[in-house]
């Protein structure tokens, strides 16, 4: 099976089918030339729907999990909108993991006060057809002198342009809007608020808001999904020997107990408690990377202590040291 097709759903390869599903809804949502008026929305929306095409023919859904038949209701045209407005909305890591409130500012469109959303207000003005430069005569292709079509021979247009929106019957004002960000998003999930686009006017309805999260980099932790990677440096004594030791989490720490072992880089996962999760997608796995530091410098009653630890050591070789005991025995006579 194509990896790309799983690259455009943003899926990792062997997602069954009702995440396959999940992922084509929303991505189409987002991308359908209805919805967006972006360029490349339409070649977009193909990809995203050659990749759910092709990934549901090598992984087929239930039946219960097919989506339902179109009902006399959704076969109804969409009545008109206003414009959605799309924007992104950045945020730290712990915020967008934990939930929180925003405030974000934006800018939309309303109605012109002055000309009611028609663009004509104030005087009439007169200007010349561009096209055949006030004479309202052409040239058409054979050279003869005929009708301009543009102005209709007139030579000029009358024109009742309003002086504050310039014609385009709009006024764009800055909104301000406290929206909550639940728990869980990741980059790239959406929030839709729903009428909160453009304004509504008489034929229209308003449109819709659609913000994408970003999540700003964060100078310990990093995301692999939901799984929350770090790295932390500890005593190599402290791996040796064992014992308990805080982890980093979000805006707090976690208390572990450390099994003794080598003083080598180890990993630790806590199942559970990474990224939360969201909806049926459950939280990821804490792991943290353990990178032994063992000591620069010591003083006189560090050392001593090590050598005393040494020579406990020392009582044991063959089961604490066990290769400097196979040296010894081979070349220091007995």
């Amino acid at each position: 099976m194509s990896i790309c097709a799983w690259t455009v759903l943003g899926l990792k390869p062997g997602a069954d089918g009702t995440a396959v599903k999940r992922a084509y809804r929303r991505l189409a949502m987002r991308w359908h030339p209805d919805r967006n008026a972006d360029p490349v929305a339409t070649e977009r929306f193909k990809e995203i729907r050659a990749a759910y095409d092709q990934l549901l023919e090598a992984e087929p859904v239930d039946d219960e999990e097919e989506e339902p038949a179109a009902t006399e209701a959704d076969s109804e045209p969409t009545p008109p909108r206003a414009a959605d407005i799309r924007l992104n909305l950045e945020l730290d890591l712990v915020a967008a993991a934990l939930g929180c409130r925003q405030t974000i500012a934006y800018v939309r469109g309303k109605d012109c006060n002055t000309c009611a959303g028609t663009g004509k207000a104030g005087m009439v003005r007169t200007r010349f057809c561009p096209a055949c430069h006030g004479s309202g005569r052409v040239r058409d292709v054979e050279r003869v002198l005929v009708q301009c079509p543009d102005c209709g021979g007139r030579g000029f247009f009358s024109e009742q342009i309003c002086p504050d929106c310039g014609g385009s019957g709009r006024d764009a004002y800055e909104a301000s809007l406290e929206i909550k960000v639940p728990p869980g998003m990741l980059p790239g999930d959406e929030l839709r608020l729903a009428g909160q686009g453009e304004m509504a006017s008489d034929d229209l309805a308003a449109g819709d808001l659609y913000l994408t999260i970003v999540i700003r980099s964060h100078p310990l932790f990093r995301l692999s999904g939901r799984d929350l990677l770090a790295s932390m440096p500890v005593s190599a004594l402290q791996l040796m020997a064992g014992g308990e030791i805080r982890l980093p989490w979000f805006d707090g720490f976690l208390d572990y107990k450390l099994e003794g072992g080598l003083p080598e880089r180890r990993e630790i996962r806590i199942a559970g408690k990474g990224f939360p999760g969201r909806g049926r997608n459950p939280a990821g796995d804490l792991l943290i990377e353990l990178i032994p530091v063992f000591p620069r410098q010591l003083n006189a009653r560090q050392r001593k202590l090590l050598l005393q630890a040494n020579a406990a050591l020392a009582d044991t070789l063959a089961e604490s040291l066990p290769e400097i005991d196979a040296w010894q025995q081979m070349h220091l006579p007995s």
